[in-house]
């Protein structure tokens, strides 16, 4: 069998997503006319421009900025006509001045939380991705592993710390595992969804035309996973974060988590703010690069077209 052969029974599977590329219209003898094609490839409508696509960016954008700066807007009038004190509720302006005071060592404890992010969450990806191709290739491990799966995710991560500090100490070690302990369940769910939901007339078809496991799983079962595995990634990528911060309120000496006990301690709502601010940054940061990757790896997909509506009405 030819790579092209196999290459063009992996595109099936999005077929049924893709624009018509002909309409049949009628014609006033009563005769059938077939309209032409859409321009562009295989029928589908062009890729928009650059111009495009910064006004899709730009009508994407403004409705959140417009949240946030309502939203800001009330924190500083509630704020500065302290209708709450202060120490409960700092000021947007109090917020900036601890974070441009205190930027360096905010920006040591911000670094090392991404690393435990990023590495446990590298991790889970990989580990979920594996536990996810074995539980849907294989009926006896999905029997075996499913439920252990199931079981450590119901387990509450924040109980299991402690005992992660006992094991492995005050270093790194416990965070990355919590990070990967959480991110791990959403990755293996999305690609055993994923993997699953392969056409299997595609699959008949790759097994008449002489296809492997391998070829079969490499041309069809995972490019039409990732669309269902990139979604598991974005959830994961946020949970790691959280996996991380909770592995630090347990036992460390740096990182966010730490600083967010510290401020808590000492009554700082400027620096408790501040570091919630640097939280969700890393959160946001690391979802939109798996949004590029997705962008990246599946624009052929119906979700990544531009323009494409979600509704008939």
């Amino acid at each position: 069998m030819t790579e092209n052969a196999l290459d063009t029974a992996g595109r099936q599977a999005d077929a049924a997503g893709a624009p018509a590329a002909s309409a049949a219209t009628s014609s006033t003898d009563g005769s059938s006319t077939v309209a032409a094609p859409p321009p562009g490839v295989g029928g589908r409508p062009p890729r928009p421009t650059l111009g495009r696509r910064a006004l899709i960016l730009a009508d994407s954008l403004w409705r959140p900025a417009l949240v946030l700066a309502a939203f800001f807007a009330a924190w500083w009038f509630v704020a500065a006509r302290e209708y709450v004190p202060n120490y409960l509720v700092p000021t947007p302006g109090q917020v900036w001045a601890t974070m441009t005071d205190q930027w360096s060592e905010l920006a040591r404890h911000t670094m090392v939380t991404l690393y435990e992010t990023v590495l446990g969450f590298v991790l889970a990806a990989a580990l979920g991705l594996a536990a996810a191709v074995a539980i849907a290739y294989s009926r006896t491990l999905d029997k075996a592993l499913y439920p252990i799966v199931l079981f450590a995710q119901v387990i509450p991560k924040i109980a299991i710390a402690p005992l992660l500090v006992v094991w492995f100490g005050l270093g790194l070690t416990p965070k990355i595992i919590l990070a990967v302990l959480i991110a791990f369940f959403p990755v293996v769910i999305s690609g055993v969804a994923g993997l699953r939901s392969t056409d299997p007339e595609l699959l008949d078809l790759a097994a008449t035309m002489g296809a492997g496991p391998w070829r079969t799983f490499r041309k069809i079962r995972f490019p039409n996973a990732l669309p269902h595995l990139m979604a598991g990634l974005k959830v994961a990528v946020t949970l790691a974060v959280v996996g991380a911060v909770v592995g630090e309120f347990v036992g460390a000496s740096e990182g966010l988590g730490y600083v967010l006990l510290l401020a808590n301690g000492n009554l700082d709502s400027a620096l408790l703010f501040a570091d919630l601010i640097l939280m969700s940054a890393i959160g946001i940061v690391l979802f939109v690069l798996v949004e590029i990757a997705e962008a990246l790896l599946i624009p052929w997909h119906a979700s990544r077209r531009a323009g494409v509506p979600l509704t008939t009405s």
